[in-house]
């Protein structure tokens, strides 16, 4: 049974999250090496990424990231008419949680099994398969003409992991040092998506009625599925990966073998740790904002602009700073003590503009720790598993959103708001402990 002791020492002789100033590598691995050491030596030392500036690497970041915006505007467009579609259809509330529920755990089995699918079959074909996930989705909502086919459409998702594939190519193609704040970036396209999707859906809903605003989704996500075929390579990882068959993507050994990894286990126990009380905040915000500030649903829209810009500008601008002048391991302590106080503040607050003022250190901690994270699991592992494990980085995502709003629900209902703020308190004190330990 792993120490802590192992597990901080595991992670320290790791470039970015050793003691060493950013920018330092470590001496390169003799050959051969990275195999008797198994997963305590990635091949991500050896991995060449000297052609990362080229200009077609270039290019297939930049095809990357438009369609990012793309990708965040179709799927915001699809959930800003998927409730008046299903209120149309009859749905009552207990249904469409259910609704909600299967489009979690339909996100929690796919995100792994399209990380697996993306390491054997390479980038194209993985972002091929996520849009066209993202066009029967979208497609089969706009058809929809009774409950059972609202359960197909989110069934259809099961594969929609366009973001997860981009971080993927991502990963791929720029250099572990520079590894979270291009990831930071990817997340502030995606913001300028989410800015630009629910306005666009809620005007083609208005004039046009539901189907047509899916159907709007359905023909943005063909057109990413044609750009990604023409424009990006086959494969784009660094390294050599064996051809297997499609077979191999179901072997759920193989994603046994990368959760036996101690690293990779510890950090995403992590990310899922720290994830479920900002996971709960967001599933009872708007009600807390109705019953609680008494806000009415225009400043209720305000407010969560407000939160998604302030997350924009850290993941694209503060990240990239950050990551530059601190080793990994500083950052997540770092994130993680901010993330305690604000917290505790949380709990405090009795008006709309103290929750406002709240949000930022909350936001620039539990991003920043959320974005080292995903850049870190990439690094404790060969470069030909980067896809899996970001699929299994998703999935935690997946699983929080299928469990915060029943927990949500609960802490609001038997005890009260500040309950939430002193659970998120709690849990980012006692990471906070375990990350000084190591």
């Amino acid at each position: 049974m792993m120490t802590e002791a192992d597990t901080g020492g595991a992670l320290r002789q790791r470039t970015h999250m050793s003691d060493a100033p950013e920018g330092e590598t470590s001496p390169p691995t003799a050959p051969g090496e990275d195999s008797r050491r198994g997963a305590e030596a990635p091949a991500d030392t050896q991995a060449d990424y000297s052609v990362k500036e080229d200009f077609s690497s270039v290019c297939v970041i930049r095809v990357v990231q438009l369609n990012v915006i793309l990708y965040s505007t179709c799927f915001w467009i699809q959930q800003s008419c998927f409730p008046y579609l299903s209120k149309k259809l009859g749905v009552d509330n207990i249904t469409y949680g259910y609704l909600q529920t299967a489009f979690a755990v339909f996100q929690l089995v796919g995100g792994p099994l399209f990380g697996r699918f993306g390491d054997l079959m390479g980038a194209r074909a993985a972002l091929t398969l996520a849009y066209a996930s993202g066009i029967l989705t979208y497609g089969v909502l706009a058809f929809a003409s009774s409950i059972p086919m609202l359960f197909l459409s989110r069934a259809m998702s099961l594969f929609l992991a366009c973001m997860q594939g981009s971080q993927m190519v991502i990963t791929d193609i720029v250099a572990p040092e520079k590894r979270a704040d291009a990831l930071g970036k990817l997340g502030l396209f995606y913001g300028v998506g989410m800015v630009i999707g629910p306005t666009l859906g809620g005007q083609i809903t208005q004039r046009y009625g539901e189907e047509a605003a899916a159907m709007t989704a359905t023909v943005g996500s063909l057109i990413s599925m044609l750009t990604v075929i023409y424009y990006i390579p086959k494969h784009v990882k660094h390294v050599r990966t064996e051809e297997q068959s499609v077979a191999n993507v179901f072997s759920f050994g193989e994603i046994a073998r990368l959760m036996a990894n101690r690293e990779a286990a510890f950090l995403l126990i992590i990310k899922t740790v720290v994830g479920i009380p900002i996971g709960i905040l967001q599933s009872v915000f708007s009600r807390v904002a109705m019953t609680i500030f008494n806000l009415p649903a225009d400043y209720n829209g305000m407010v969560m602009s407000y939160v998604g810009i302030v997350t924009m500008l850290v993941q694209g601008v503060g990240v990239g700073i950050l990551t530059k002048r601190y080793k990994d391991l500083s950052l997540m302590k770092f994130s993680t003590i901010i993330a305690t106080f604000a917290y505790i503040l949380v709990a405090q607050v009795t008006s709309i503009e103290q929750f406002c003022v709240t949000m930022l250190p909350l936001i620039v901690g539990m991003t920043t720790l959320q974005v080292v994270i995903s850049a870190a699991i990439t690094k404790v592992v060969d470069p030909k598993d980067t896809g899996a494990m970001i699929g299994l980085g998703m999935a935690t995502n997946s699983l929080i959103r299928t469990v915060g709003p029943t927990l949500g629900a609960y802490m609001l209902e038997i005890y009260g708001y500040s309950s939430i703020g002193y659970f998120g308190m709690i849990v980012c004190a006692v990471v906070s402990a375990s990350l000084f330990r190591y």
